[in-house]
């Protein structure tokens, strides 16, 4: 897909809005102050509500050690036989924030007296800023206009207030029997999920149930958001939410898997290519490995050497980087493999071979403009501050950098999405608080 401008997007993102049936969502902003620094923010509590509280649900949530209040409460709730609603703010992720899980459990209470739900029946989510404290006071003020705003045409509104630095929300759906599949995703920095600072909720009219869509979330999940970083840096707070209404019978379960699995792959790769400061999303193939894990292993090396991040970004083919990030992983990790069989390409041109670089200036030139045809946008100067800012506000197309890696020593094969690093990515998280 190609866009030429912002309004072309959102006119498409409008298109993909239409909610499945028996969800409604609503929304509301509020200002506050943090306890913690005296400057006035503001926060979007948004809500996600299916008709009747439903069995059907299911949520993977962070791998981080210091995991957020809510990622502790959603664990809990997984055990609990029905979902009614999930709440979601962004600008504060509550993690290891004193009171912490009470606040959340305060939150998901009133939201529960509003919906008429009992309390173990909502779900929270947290993102932004780690380590602030939630306003507790101002969202429940703010709780019953997110209420009055329910509505059951579109997502968009969910997509837009889930929002932190992201530039433009990210919305997939597939349609399929007479119902559809709808995602939603927030996601820009601090991204290496094992399972990024990354919200994802997806709903769906098919009927599933609880145990199959529980084992179906993680295998969609495992080669779509688990493959994808922009930075390395494991959220505390990501979440991946699913919750079926039940109302379209008749679905196949393998059609339903591949549906879910194809929302789960476009969100993940929306998450990259509208990451902090990304001019060029990178697509790293591994093949040929011994197993999936060294597989993954060669194309996260790559994917986040910041060396070859920068000379991707700055629209220059250095091979030696690519190289050197290949055999970090696999020299560190000892396994001995005979690479004599090894070979490397990008954009289908062959740079690395039989133990030597396939290079000449005329391949430079052809490189360098391939990553330059790939690029989403080029950086403008930077403002009085020194601060860069990123020049666009939607995907202009979705062309990637194709790194190929074949390691010739088996059959496993992984794909890993990352983005460049940049100016924009530096401000961004250099003045994230300020």
């Amino acid at each position: 897909m190609q866009f030429a401008s912002e309004s072309d997007h959102r006119q498409w993102l409008s298109a993909q809005s239409a909610l499945p049936r028996g969800f409604r969502v609503g929304t509301t902003r509020l200002s506050f102050t943090p306890v913690e620094v005296s400057k006035p923010s503001a926060m979007t509590l948004t809500l996600i509500v299916p008709e009747r509280p439903t069995a059907a649900f299911a949520a993977l949530f962070t791998r981080n050690a210091f995991p957020g209040a809510p990622v502790l409460i959603g664990r809990r709730r997984l055990a609990e036989p029905r979902l009614g609603a999930v709440v979601v703010n962004n600008k504060v992720s509550n993690v290891c924030a004193p009171g912490g899980v009470e606040a959340s459990e305060a939150l998901c209470a009133a939201v529960a007296a509003q919906l008429g739900l009992q309390p173990s029946e909502v779900l929270p989510s947290s993102t932004g800023v780690i380590g602030w404290r939630l306003p507790v006071e101002a969202m429940l003020g703010a709780l019953p206009a997110a209420v009055e705003s329910l509505q059951g045409r579109s997502i968009l509104p969910a997509a837009t207030g889930i929002m932190t630095t992201d530039l433009y929300p990210k919305i997939r759906r597939v349609d399929l029997g007479g119902g559809a599949v709808v995602g939603i995703a927030k996601g820009a920095g601090m991204i290496e999920p094992n399972l990024a600072t990354m919200l994802v909720y997806i709903l769906t009219d098919l009927t599933i149930g609880r145990e199959a869509l529980r084992r179906l979330l993680p295998v969609a999940v495992g080669d779509t958001f688990n493959a994808i970083t922009i930075d390395s840096d494991q959220s505390t707070s990501d979440t991946v939410v699913a919750l079926s209404s039940g109302q379209v019978d008749g679905v196949a379960e393998d059609a339903f898997a591949e549906a879910l699995h194809q929302v789960c792959r476009g969100l993940a790769e929306d998450v990259v290519r509208n990451g902090e400061g990304v001019h060029h999303v990178m697509r790293v193939a591994v093949t040929g490995a011994p197993d999936i894990a060294v597989a993954r292993g060669v194309g996260k090396s790559v994917a986040n050497s910041p060396l070859f991040q920068c000379a991707v970004c700055g629209n220059d083919p250095n091979i030696g980087r690519l190289v050197c990030a290949v055999g970090k992983y696999l020299g560190n990790a000892g396994l001995g493999l005979d690479l004599g069989r090894c070979r490397m390409s990008i954009g289908g041109m062959a740079v690395f071979e039989g133990g030597a670089f396939r290079i000449d200036s005329d391949t430079e030139r052809r490189l360098s403009e391939y990553f330059r045809q790939a690029e989403l946008y080029q950086s403008a100067a930077p403002d009085g501050r020194g601060v860069f800012k990123p020049t666009i506000s939607w995907p202009p197309h979705e062309r990637a950098v194709e790194i190929a890696i074949d390691l010739g020593v088996g059959a496993a094969a992984f794909t890993v999405i990352g983005g460049d690093r940049s100016h924009e990515y530096i401000s961004e998280n250099a003045d994230y608080r300020s």
